[in-house]
């Protein structure tokens, strides 16, 4: 058995929180992982599934051209546009 903060050490987990703060700290999990368009998130699902089965090299060359490809949607777009007028996106439909 390994416990919360060992395996944060390890790596084996993303963080360790205390009791306490667990609802919190989730909570804000949580809204980090579904910020962004539905587009986005799902060419990123996409992407995961389609490199699960490559070789290590293959996949990375996979991620980068769906990287640059993704860079130039329009959600990629608003979402810089939005960050450099310091306000917050309005994602496409």
């Amino acid at each position: 058995v390994v416990d919360a903060r060992t395996a944060a050490e390890w790596g084996l987990v993303n963080a360790a929180v205390p009791d306490a703060d667990l609802e919190k700290e989730t909570l804000a999990l949580l809204e980090r992982a579904t910020r962004g368009s539905r587009a986005s998130k799902a060419l990123g699902k996409q992407a995961l599934y389609a490199q699960l089965d490559r070789p290590e090299r293959d996949a990375y060359t996979y991620a980068v051209e769906v990287m640059a490809a993704a860079s130039q949607t329009p959600s990629a777009r608003e979402g810089i546009a939005a960050f450099l007028g310091k306000r917050h996106p309005q994602w496409p439909a």
